[in-house]
């Protein structure tokens, strides 16, 4: 690791970083303020939700416009809200450590 981060104490309920996806239901069903239960568009807007322990401040939500921009547009969310990810155990297999560094196997 390249240097120590600060580390604090969180409630309950604050320890997990939350981002909310919304998808779109508008003009599936006929009529105003009618809705189809169960339906929706591939498409809607992702968003941080408020976590005061980890010091995030929703901005506003960014739009995605099929379930294959999904992953980038989370991406994009949690970039500008500056959360760092690590990668699980399992996913460090698909990353490289990077040039020089060598495997522990």
């Amino acid at each position: 690791m390249a240097g120590k981060t600060e580390q604090i104490e969180a409630q309950q309920g604050e320890r997990m970083v939350e981002v909310k996806i919304r998808f779109w239901t508008n003009n599936i069903a006929e009529g105003d303020g009618v809705i189809r239960p169960k339906h929706a568009w591939s498409s809607g807007v992702v968003r941080m939700e408020k976590n005061k322990s980890h010091g995030i401040v929703p901005r506003s939500p960014v739009p995605f416009h099929s379930l294959m921009d999904l992953t980038a547009v989370i991406e994009r969310v949690l970039m500008a809200h500056g959360v760092v990810l690590h990668p699980s155990r399992r996913m460090k297999k698909y990353v490289h450590p990077g040039p020089g560094v060598r495997s522990s196997k």
